[in-house]
């Protein structure tokens, strides 16, 4: 029989007849793959069997499920997916090699087995003893977890169909194999047959299904990119494998928001909920340095406090280095434009980069404030009051915009004893003001710069000049 082969677009899972350079489908250049496609022997090409659909059914007249969610007791993996798992959802979960998705599965696969429901435990990597080493480490024991070492997916499917668990998880997708789909198994047919196989599983037998995902080298899961849209929830790791702490971040979530993080802390018996994520993230026991500003974040529905750091210093290069980690990479040109122009700062021949402290990323624009004025700190050589939180958005203009939730952030800078807050003009009410907290409004970054570095100089310890040996401040060498 002739071997017949179609080219498959790694980024959507478009499929065509012959290569082409760039994809019908997304756009994308130089995705397409050669896959061989071998018919099955019922004539029909490599899927999930022909099951008897459903009938259609009007809107009022379908049935809610008996639990809409199942909550696992590890309150920042509930939060991330919004409140716990939903029956009949497909959760992917992404991350670097050793960041420890594996570590929290089988500890979500204990929590599950606490409420009387049985896990299936699916591993086409390691072996039964290989995970019992790892639970016996995390002083897991339960017989209602039962572990199968298969990269079958429809004799996984036929276990977890006669076994009714309450939870299945497959470790990982790149390791599944279809039999009636040609290539070996991580090939782009093989992780969207065998992942299609699966969400049809889920969606019939309302059985939560969690699916590991290896990553690429540029942090994307491997893969056709179609296989994030496949399933409800996309969770990725994030974190120094050198740190002890992880974040736990939902990039798509049909049944919750994706602006929820979970903090974990990795210890010896596994990963352990951090319930003070902004103290954890803030260090206020150090000595005030130059460069460091201390931000009100949110995340999803809490606020985090989080610093930031900056240092600036010459260039030995004809183009000045501009490095973040962190932070916004489109946010941080805009910032440092806005400091030449409206704040009176010279960096054309410096070098800056920007951190945040503990691996934690931040996006929103209500960071803008406090990464201008660590770069402005960094600049002068002043280190900023110690006692003071900061956020706002700057626009091209250098006027501070004010943000969402500032009565959030307010409360929870207060709450870590913080006794000073600099934000945007007019953006929390009288009504919202902590008390003991003094509320600094400014309107331009000129006024930001102006009022704080004032407050540094004052509070510098002795033997800080205020302006770096190769000259800081404007153009005639004066601080603000």
């Amino acid at each position: 029989m002739k071997k017949r082969t179609v080219f498959f677009c790694k980024e959507c899972g478009n499929e065509s007849p012959k290569w082409l350079g760039k994809c019908p489908g997304c756009g994308e250049w130089n995705t397409l793959v050669e896959q061989d496609v071998g018919p099955r022997a019922d004539g029909r090409r490599g899927g999930h069997p022909e099951t008897s659909a459903p009938a259609p059914v009007p809107l009022n007249r379908v049935g809610a499920d008996k639990r809409e969610r199942l909550p696992t007791g590890i309150g920042e993996f509930d939060r991330t997916l919004g409140g716990g798992v939903v029956p009949g959802s497909v959760v992917l979960v992404g991350g670097d090699p050793g960041i420890g998705k594996s570590t929290i599965l089988l500890q979500v696969s204990e929590a599950i087995a606490r409420q009387g429901e049985i896990v299936l435990y699916v591993s086409g990597e390691e072996s039964a003893s290989q995970i019992r080493m790892r639970a016996k480490r995390l002083g897991i024991d339960s017989d209602r977890i039962v572990l199968f070492t298969e990269t079958d997916v429809v004799r996984v499917i036929g276990e977890a169909a006669g076994m009714s668990p309450g939870i299945l998880i497959l470790d990982s997708i790149q390791t599944a194999s279809h039999p009636d789909v040609s290539g070996s198994p991580g090939s782009v047919s093989q992780v969207r047959e065998s992942a299609a196989a699966l969400v049809r599983f889920a969606k019939e037998q309302a059985v939560p299904v969690f699916l590991v995902g290896h990553v690429t080298k540029q942090g994307s899961i491997a893969g056709p990119r179609i296989l994030e849209h496949m399933v409800d929830t996309v969770l990725y790791f994030e974190g120094d494998k050198r740190l002890p702490y992880r974040i736990l971040r939902a990039v798509k979530n049909r049944f919750g928001s994706t602006d929820e993080i979970g903090v974990f802390e990795m210890t010896s018996e596994g990963l352990k909920e951090v319930a003070d994520p902004s103290g954890l993230f803030v260090s206020r026991e150090r000595e005030l340095t130059s460069g460091t500003t201390v931000i009100a974040s949110i995340e999803g529905t809490r606020a985090l406090l989080v610093e930031i750091q900056s240092l600036t210093g010459l260039s030995n290069y004809a183009t000045p280095q501009r490095s973040s980690a962190g932070v916004d990479r489109k946010r941080l040109p805009l910032v440092l434009a806005v400091l030449e122009r409206r704040g009176g700062l010279s960096l054309g021949s410096r070098d800056v980069f920007v951190s945040i402290a503990g691996g934690v990323r931040v996006e929103e624009p209500a960071a803008d404030l406090g990464m201008a004025l660590a770069i402005a700190s960094s600049y002068w050589d002043v280190p900023l009051d110690g006692g003071t939180v900061v956020f706002g958005e700057i626009g091209l203009g250098g006027e501070i915009r004010r943000v969402t939730h500032a009565g959030k952030r307010a409360q929870e800078a207060a709450r870590l004893g913080y006794s000073r807050i600099v934000l945007p003009s007019g953006s929390l009410p009288r009504a919202e003001r902590p008390e003991g907290v003094e509320i600094l409004e400014v309107d331009r970054i000129g006024d930001a710069i102006d009022l704080l570095m004032d407050r540094g100089l004052r509070s510098a310890p002795r033997g800080c000049s205020g302006v770096e040996a190769e000259g800081g401040g404007y153009d005639d060498g004066s601080l603000p």
